[in-house]
C-alpha cells in the first residue's frame, strides 16, 4: 500500500475513533499516519542518496 493510502487510512481511522469515542481506533489511526510519514521520509532519503551517488559517478568520469 502506498504512503498516501496509509496516511488516508490512518486519518479515517482517527476520525472514526473520535466520532465513536473509540480511543484505540483513534490511536491506531495516529500510528498509521506516523508510519506513513516515516515511510515517505525514508523513500525521500533513498532517492536523494541515489541522486548523490549518480552525481558522484558522473564527476569521476
Amino acid at each position: 500500500m502506498s504512503g498516501a493510502m496509509d496516511k488516508a487510512k490512518g486519518r479515517l481511522k482517527e476520525i472514526t475513533g473520535k466520532i465513536t469515542g473509540h480511543e484505540r481506533l483513534e490511536a491506531e489511526g495516529k500510528t498509521d499516519q506516523a508510519k506513513a510519514k516515516i515511510r515517505h521520509t525514508a523513500e525521500s532519503l533513498k532517492h536523494r542518496a541515489e541522486g548523490i551517488m549518480d552525481s558522484l559517478k558522473r564527476d569521476r568520469s
